[in-house]
């Protein structure tokens, strides 16, 4: 374990942000960990935690120290009639990980192919595409305690799964550490069709109603919608969909009988943010270097040399425009440090 100060992490976040490091470092091994929770030299320093970069807005300057998780490994651990138990690391990039499990013939996270980051990132924002939730599949977690170094096993009901949220967002952010991921996968494969347009890209490469063929899909339909943050910096969807109640969601269809709504919980509605946004005019829209992705409202991209400051300052005019329209409140997705 070693420590490396005045690191730039530019690199290192999929918005390509300009951003430095006071203090960095990686970890590999639990014995990393365990060094650095005893290491006296940042006992007193601001901890953050950075996985794949891919849902974050980072600051110019980072006060503290950043720890990038680098362990690596994942296995098939149990099965049992019904299910596969398969085990990741923390630092496993993630769509790696699911192309990983369809090649072993592990099904069930088909529908989150091509989604960035890791693996270990995943339960934070409880990740979801085209009908599917990690909680759906999720079987534990184990988290270290940064201040004592003890292993301790979340279930997934301890895990306090919500819409893009979790307990390691929430109370236990900044407490924790992820380092595996236990996923339990149904042996009777049950495919979920119902969400965007698989069926449609299925049916357009001629291809069997199966796992591997619906991430082949997902990964079409993502490439064609989404851009690659290699050429452009982004975050990904940027704004969360906004979940109203039914009495809102039906006045609102009234006003725009084209609005875009899906079935929530507890009889509420979740609206689709992408086409408040469009509605608003932001698509292909630019505030300064960043602007909204020109196939794809929801997406926010940095042009080239933008800070924090441009994204919150385009996201809070995105916001403001979509309340004004539409009486909705929408929130950013990725995270600010």
């Amino acid at each position: 374990m070693q420590l490396h100060t005045n690191v730039d992490l530019s690199s290192y976040n999929t918005l390509g942000l300009r951003s430095s490091a006071n203090l960095y470092t990686e970890l590999h091994n639990i014995i990393d960990l365990h060094n650095l929770i005893q290491n006296e030299s940042v006992k007193n320093e601001k901890w953050h935690i950075l996985g794949g970069g891919s849902n974050l807005v980072l600051p110019e300057q980072i006060k503290g120290l950043v720890i990038k998780v680098a362990n690596k490994g994942r296995e098939l651990i149990q099965e049992d009639s019904d299910y596969w138990y398969v085990k990741a690391q923390a630092g496993e990039v993630w769509d790696e990980f699911v192309q990983w499990t369809l090649q072993h013939g592990y099904h069930g996270l088909e529908n989150l192919s091509l989604i960035p980051g890791t693996v270990g990132a995943a339960p934070i924002q409880n990740i979801g595409a085209y009908g599917v939730e990690v909680k759906d599949s999720l079987f534990e977690v184990t988290g270290i305690d940064l201040k004592t170094g003890e292993l301790k096993t979340f279930s997934n009901e301890e895990c306090k799964f919500s819409y893009r949220d979790s307990f390691f967002k929430q109370e236990g952010a900044g407490k924790y550490l992820i380092w595996d991921v236990t996923f339990r996968l149904p042996k009777k494969v049950k495919l979920h069709l119902e969400y965007g347009d698989i069926q449609k890209e299925l049916d357009r490469q001629g291809l069997d109603e199966n796992p591997e063929n619906i991430s082949k899909a997902v990964i079409a339909i993502r490439t064609s919608k989404l851009p690659d943050p290699k050429k452009i910096g982004n975050a990904g969807s940027f704004f969360k969909n906004p979940i109203v109640p039914s009495s809102q969601k039906d006045e609102l269809l009234k006003q725009y009988p084209a609005l875009v709504t899906f079935p929530a919980t507890d009889g509420k509605h979740k609206l689709a943010a992408g086409w408040l946004i469009d509605q608003c005019g932001w698509k292909g829209k630019k505030l300064g270097p960043v602007g909204m992705y020109e196939k794809q409202a929801l997406v926010l991209v940095n042009h080239g040399g933008a800070s924090a400051e441009d994204v919150w300052k385009l996201a809070t005019e995105v916001c403001a425009d979509v309340k004004n329209r539409f009486g909705v409140d929408i929130e950013p997705e990725p995270i600010r440090w």
